[in-house]
């Protein structure tokens, strides 16, 4: 392609017949008898300085030709000054369009043809010249985003130049913008099943309450997998896995043109269902998974049998909001669960009192609060590379008058659903950096941040007053929380997180690996710790697919440069493994049960004991055999 115009001294400089001239060249004009080997001298000179231009002009046209993006300048008239080969080939322009002093107009008109196929009128593009000539004499640089005919998407920059015309460059963004594209759908997706994840699902039930058709309403189906947890465990991961994509597309079979299904988590699925004027509809969906679901699945050898308790609420008859909405459903899904599973209900007034009447827990809970029933128990954790404690888990007992000690498993999620996990939760805060100041100042405390707590109350707020009213270290605190926390609202919970990371505290990703858009968020939250969750590490003696993952999670968060964690190390065999890969703390039985605040000294020196018994030979082979394998 011709880049004449800004070649600099291309042509070789002429003797002129008029001694003016010659002198203007400065040449030497003969008079008479003048030394003819001057005027070859100054010949000779004058072609070596071409040459040089030349080849500065070669260096010049490479330089545009390799500079990775397109560019093209235009001068006063619009009309083309230089382009580079990739200005040409992202706009497919032949070579005659590529000429210096080719019209802009020319150009455009060209490119039009080919994107939509029709001819594009001389007044529409004198139009489009004339707006895009007042854009650029408003000053500064503008640009825009092309998407071309080929699929490519292309950013256009356009600068206006001093005595009029532009420079532009073309960048092709095609591969940045699927880049984008495809963490926009990690965030909003569940990566094992590709079915919406809860975050997602959310904002498609916020989305309905906003533009329903209140003549027809719609229907929320909550959906629980049957004995998933024995598949589980008698077949591993992998297979339970493969179930669980299974189902997923089951269900996704079962829905029409506007229903959604998005995976909760765990064995829990949910369906909206649009549309729906009455329960006749969302029975007869209900009916329809139930059946399908209970076809045998054939996965990785295995002939699998599976079932689902289904709850069916209605919007707005049975809830006006998404919150109330979910309350319905569950209670809904705890009916068909009493009912002997396998079967789905509908919700009724009748089914939100028998869910309290048969959970007793949820009314004393309140009473439990106001009467100073809950206890913290702490749970060691330990440095591997140290061989010492690093800090202690806090969990939370209810101490119950007749019932006696209950485990946070039967309380915590009654909590979240009345919302007097924020009380507690605060409680909770203070009660541990109150008991951790006592501990040697080695020692951190963590506590567990539930998606609630998040969501409800302003938790910056309450750990700064926890700080504050106590003197604790904020260096000292570690806050533990799980992917349900950020799916929940995740600009909010970022704030939130990166407010309390500038404070000092840690924060660590608790239960990793039990959720599968998690690797999404460790892009974007800042956290300082992995904990892998605790079925990985307690089903390796049985399941070698768990010694990989506990691997993988660990050369993980050494590439992430975050310390890795791996709960439920019960036994020696699980210790070595974790050791084998590299972790840096380990937590489980093996080293201590939680302990009461007072017992915190006695488990120090049985972590200690413990540490101290660990042959670092030992560890080293049977790491090198892990590795072998």
């Amino acid at each position: 392609m011709s880049q004449s115009a800004l070649k600099l001294g291309l042509r070789s400089p002429k003797v002129s017949s008029e001694p003016a001239a010659a002198e203007q060249q400065g040449l030497t004009v003969l008079q008479g008898d003048a030394d003819v080997r001057t005027v070859e001298q100054q010949l000779i000179e004058a072609l070596e300085r071409n040459q040089k231009l030349e080849q500065l002009n070669i260096c010049f046209e490479a330089a545009l030709d390799h500079m990775g993006r397109g560019l093209s300048m235009f001068d006063s008239e619009q009309r083309l000054v230089v382009c580079n080969k990739t200005y040409a080939n992202i706009y497919a322009l032949p070579a005659e369009l590529t000429q210096a002093g080719t019209a802009f107009a020319d150009i455009l008109g060209f490119h039009m043809q080919r994107v939509t196929g029709v001819a594009a009128s001389p007044v529409w593009v004198s139009e489009w010249i004339r707006s895009h000539i007042a854009r650029l004499n408003r000053g500064g640089a503008h640009e825009e985003i092309q998407n071309l005919a080929d699929g490519k998407i292309i950013r256009v920059t356009y600068q206006s130049l001093g005595g009029g015309g532009w420079v532009d460059m073309q960048e092709d963004i095609t591969a940045q913008k699927q880049s984008d594209e495809k963490i926009e759908w990690l965030a909003r997706h569940d990566t094992l099943t590709e079915v919406a994840n809860r975050f997602h699902f959310r904002e498609h039930l916020e989305r309905e309450f906003e533009c329903y058709d209140p003549r027809l309403g719609f229907a929320l189906h909550w959906i629980d997998l049957d004995y998933f947890k024995q598949i589980n465990d008698k077949h591993g991961h992998l297979v339970g896995d493969s179930l669980l994509k299974a189902v997923a597309g089951r269900l996704k079979s079962c829905l029409k043109s506007g229903d959604v299904v998005g995976r909760l988590g765990g064995d829990e699925f949910a369906v909206l269902q649009a549309g729906v004027d009455r329960e006749e509809l969302a029975s007869q969906l209900s009916n329809r998974i139930l059946r399908k679901l209970r076809q045998p699945y054939d996965i990785l050898g295995h002939r699998l049998h599976a079932d689902a308790s289904i709850g069916v609420a209605l919007a707005p008859k049975h809830g006006e909001d998404p919150e109330m909405l979910f309350a319905s459903a569950d209670a809904a899904l705890y009916r068909a669960k009493s009912k002997g599973r396998g079967s789905f209900s509908l919700y009724t007034p009748a089914a939100l009192e028998a869910q309290a009447a048969t959970n007793p827990l949820k009314r004393e809970l309140q009473q439990a609060v106001e009467r100073d029933e809950l206890v913290l128990h702490y749970h060691p954790i330990v440095d591997l590379h140290e061989g010492r404690v690093s800090s202690f888990e806090a969990l939370m007992r209810w101490k119950h008058p007749s019932r006696g000690m209950i485990p946070p498993s039967e309380f915590i999620h009654i909590a979240e659903e009345t919302g007097h996990i924020v009380e507690m939760g605060s409680w909770a805060l203070k009660r541990a950096c109150t008991d951790a100041k006592t501990w040697p100042d080695s020692i951190k405390v963590s506590v567990n941040l539930s998606a609630a707590q998040i969501e409800h109350c302003d938790v910056f707020s309450s750990v700064t007053d926890a700080l504050e009213s106590t003197g604790f270290d904020p260096h000292r605190l570690q806050l533990e929380i799980t992917e349900t926390v950020l799916m929940r609202d995740q600009v909010h919970a970022q704030k939130v997180l990166r407010k309390l990371h500038a404070l000092g505290v840690v924060i660590t990703l608790d239960d990793f690996g039990t959720c599968f858009a998690t690797l999404n968020y460790l892009r974007s939250f800042p956290f300082k710790k992995i904990k892998l969750d605790r079925s990985f590490v307690r089903d390796i003696p049985e399941h070698h697919d768990c010694v990989a993952i506990v691997r993988s999670v660990g050369d993980l968060a050494r590439e992430l440069n975050m310390r890795s964690v791996a709960e439920g190390v019960e036994t020696a065999a699980s210790l070595a493994t974790v050791c084998a890969a590299g972790y840096d703390e380990a937590q489980g039985f093996y080293f201590s049960p939680p302990v009461p605040a007072r017992g915190i000294k006695r488990a120090i020196n049985q972590c200690t004991a413990r540490l101290a018994a660990i042959k670092p030979a030992s560890i080293s082979e049977i790491g090198d055999k892990l590795k072998s394998a």
